[in-house]
């Protein structure tokens, strides 16, 4: 009976409310979407870490005739300086890190060059001479670059040898970037729904102040008063949660998995498998959230 009584004095006050609750609804839905593409964003960049770091190669680019630099003194690399470079990968002290590796010269690189330029003017422009010759690198760990980059960088005709890992990291602290601002802007929005469930309870409770004054002589207890404004703040935010738990699983399936999977095959991303790992975190982080925001505007404020 008793718990009758307070699920209709909760379905009272949303009726009371039902701008501040739709007003409740939405910004809990903004701020929980902005959490969950963060925690997205944090997944895509860990598996993206996963997979492309393992891919990462080490490119030894041999000079070109118009390269500079003191090891490209002589001009183009001649095929005497590429042998000296192919004997140090294929050395005992080089060996042991390294998979495998090819040579890609000056012919291979501009027909690569063509095909991932494909319909832009500058092929116009680009000649085969132009495009280093080079040697692309699998190694064993990724991380031990720096041991091909000091044995290496100093030999005659190279021009320079790049790890790919460092253009990782740029797109790497961009995504990070991104993750951040989404997190800023999730905060500031959490903040203000923690104001709006307080100024709606606030309300709910001046609409009802006969009522509790009526409980309060009656000898109705704290917790018995205090039950349905908590209720109404849980079940807006609630609302709010669910509905940013499903835009996170349309994002992912729609823009994710059918826009960015079709378009970057050779990318691994999220899953809804990842999304659906998200939505009770939003769920959980909404009704704590909730629950928050009515016992601080009734301890605060009501002074019930």
């Amino acid at each position: 009976m008793r718990f009758a009584l307070i699920l209709s004095e909760v379905g009272t006050g949303l009726r009371r409310n039902v701008s501040m609750v739709v007003s409740v609804v939405l910004v809990t839905f903004i701020s929980l979407t902005f959490v969950g593409v963060a925690i997205l964003l944090q997944m895509q960049i860990d598996q993206m870490k996963s997979f492309w770091y393992d891919k990462a190669q080490v490119a030894i680019y041999m000079c070109t005739a118009t390269s500079g630099g003191d090891n490209c003194a002589g001009g183009e690399a001649s095929q005497d300086q590429i042998d000296a470079v192919k004997a140090q990968l294929d050395s005992p002290t080089l060996a042991p890190f390294i998979e495998q590796y090819y040579f890609e010269d000056h012919e291979q690189a501009f027909e690569n060059f063509q095909q991932q330029f494909a319909g832009n003017p500058v092929t116009d422009y680009v000649t085969a001479d132009l495009l280093n010759q080079t040697y692309w690198v699998n190694l064993v760990d990724p991380t031990q670059s720096d041991v091909l980059v000091e044995s290496l960088s100093g030999l005659a005709g190279v021009e320079s040898v790049t790890d790919q890992r460092s253009y990782l990291e740029q797109i790497f602290s961009i995504l990070n970037a991104a993750s951040y601002t989404a997190i800023g802007i999730a905060a500031l929005m959490l903040v203000a729904a923690v104001l709006l469930i307080a100024t709606t309870i606030r309300l709910s409770a001046f609409s009802r102040r006969r009522e509790l004054g009526i409980m309060r002589l009656v000898g109705a207890s704290n917790r018995f008063i205090q039950t349905p404004f908590i209720l109404e703040g849980i079940i807006a935010s609630l609302i709010g949660s669910v509905l940013a738990g499903l835009a996170i699983v349309a994002i992912v399936k729609f823009f994710v998995r059918d826009f960015l999977v079709p378009s970057l095959p050779f990318t691994s991303f999220v899953n809804l498998g990842d999304a659906l790992l998200v939505v009770p975190i939003l769920i959980v982080l909404g009704a704590v959230l909730a629950a928050f925001s009515a016992k601080f505007a009734i301890t605060r404020y009501l002074k019930v």
